[in-house]
């Protein structure tokens, strides 16, 4: 229940915030609950994601993108997350969440998200995603020409360029590998 109260606070929150650039940084404020803990009494790592789930809310909520999703009906999608734990959070440690859109290709989008506590990155994140349409994936491209945003893609920082490859490959292995004997 606390992220679906977490949620409507970003979403009546957006409403009185600033606007946000289409590359704009959105920074949410939140503090570790007694219902974020695992069983080691610090932030679980799936409540990381979930958190990001409400940068990346935030960021869309606050860009020019919004009017974009909700006209033509975008869905979007996370295709694959790569996570970095840095530092534990402890319960009632307060923590700052920054989500940006890092870069683009032909066909994703990568979001950057930090979460930061005492002014030290806690966990870092990059996602690869999307918005969906009936006709499939909308190209990054198109959405930045849709949003008046009309600068060039910011380039793919060499890092992010090797998840993508890594997911590029992870995309081409077979489901079950049939030489491994049991």
């Amino acid at each position: 229940m606390n992220l679906w109260l977490r949620l409507l606070r970003v979403v009546l929150a957006s409403f009185f915030r600033p606007r946000l650039g289409y590359l704009g940084e959105s920074v949410l404020e939140f503090r570790v609950m007694p219902h974020d803990l695992d069983i080691n009494l610090h932030m679980n790592n799936a409540r990381y994601l979930a958190l990001m789930d409400l940068g990346r809310t935030d960021m869309v909520l606050r860009t020019p993108l919004w009017r974009l999703v909700a006209r033509q009906h975008l869905q979007p999608v996370i295709a694959s997350a790569n996570v970095r734990f840095r530092r534990p959070l402890k319960p009632f440690q307060p923590f700052r969440l920054r989500s940006r859109l890092l870069a683009w290709d032909e066909r994703w989008l990568y979001i950057q998200h930090l979460i930061e506590a005492d002014g030290v990155v806690a966990c870092q994140a990059v996602v690869r995603g999307a918005l969906l349409r009936r006709g499939g994936v909308v190209p990054p491209a198109q959405l930045a020409e849709a949003v008046g945003y009309g600068g060039p893609a910011p380039p793919l920082p060499p890092w992010v360029g090797l998840l993508r490859d890594l997911d590029s490959g992870l995309d081409r292995q077979p489901q079950h590998d049939e030489t491994r004997k049991e």
